[in-house]
């Protein structure tokens, strides 16, 4: 079954391996290379048709330096993911997604979180040039734009993101709330036209503060925006760096209890996590995880989690 996949850290690996050449590191191969969770060959064997992209910038980046490193992410989408692949497709539409051909990967670029661009408006609508179509406020801690899921002070959006939702709103990008405050989430909700998480799990199964409340389902699947479960052991278990495939799949059927079936999609947070599910440890092993779901789902509805729910509730161009 094809797949959409809507998180990866692969720019943010390859372009920490380009920075440390001085230890005469190889420069990673995104064909084949083995520490790539998502290279092609792996998209290949496990059907990933689509793949988006992130942008991710470690809060120990200097501010003036962060548009840098999210322009050299950029740079490396460009070069070694779509430049060295012509199977690899970019989507800079979500029309786009529609005109792929059996042989052809989509890539999609997100920006997780807005630290980059400061409060730039400028630099905002370039990443709308370069392609970006899923923007996340925050990652875990404070911004310009709002506070993210770990920052104890637990804020909303500021006036800034609130004109960052306005501006996504005027291109159909996506507003990503996975790293969002509870309080934060809520005012995304009553702004966005188009909200999704990109990699979020349920929170009353995992009391974790990056996984959803159920209340918070229930508002995306009513904006009819997605839910792409996350592959990260602790967003499964709590307290734990190890989770088999069933562990995974309580997410999902909550998610399902709540009325999300035709709202739930995958985000596996693949070349970011640092441990991973059994049996489900990179790109190429999405097919056990299918194989799991089809034990307990009809074939109509894994597809819908795997592709169809996701192509069904993103932006259509007016």
């Amino acid at each position: 079954m094809n797949i959409i996949d809507t998180h990866c850290d692969a720019l943010f690996k390859l372009q920490w391996n380009v920075r440390s050449q001085y230890d005469k590191k190889p420069s990673l191969d995104y064909q084949n290379a083995e520490e790539l969770d998502t290279n092609v060959r792996r998209l290949q064997q496990g059907d990933v048709k689509v793949q988006f992209y992130a942008i991710f910038i470690p809060p120990e980046v200097p501010e003036n330096e962060k548009w840098q490193h999210a322009l050299e992410q950029v740079d490396l989408f460009y070069r070694e993911v779509i430049g060295k692949n012509p199977n690899i497709v970019h989507i800079r539409s979500w029309k786009d997604l529609e005109t792929l051909q059996e042989e052809e990967i989509g890539a999609v670029i997100t920006l997780e979180g807005a630290d980059p661009i400061g409060n730039d408006i400028v630099k905002l609508r370039h990443l709308f040039r370069l392609g970006v179509l899923s923007f996340g406020l925050t990652w875990n801690h404070a911004n310009l734009c709002a506070d993210g899921a770990e920052e104890p002070r637990g804020a909303g959006l500021t006036v800034w993101g609130k004109e960052v939702v306005k501006e996504n709103n005027r291109h159909q990008v996506l507003t990503d709330v996975s790293h969002l405050s509870v309080r934060g989430f809520w005012d995304v909700i009553e702004l966005a036209d188009y909200p999704f998480a990109s990699h979020s799990n349920a929170r009353t199964v995992c009391d974790h503060p990056r996984n959803l409340y159920d209340d918070q389902i229930r508002a995306l699947i009513e904006k009819n925006g997605t839910i792409h479960v996350v592959f990260y052991p602790p967003f499964i278990n709590e307290g734990k760096e190890t989770a088999e495939i069933a562990d995974l799949l309580r997410h999902i059927d909550h998610i399902c209890s709540l009325g999300g079936e035709k709202h739930i999609g995958f985000g596996s947070d693949f070349d970011g996590i640092s441990s991973r599910v059994r049996r489900l440890e990179h790109a190429g092993q999405y097919e056990n995880l299918i194989n799991e779901l089809l034990k307990y789902y009809p074939e109509e509805t894994v597809k819908g989690f795997c592709y169809q729910n996701f192509m069904d509730c993103r932006p259509h161009i007016r």
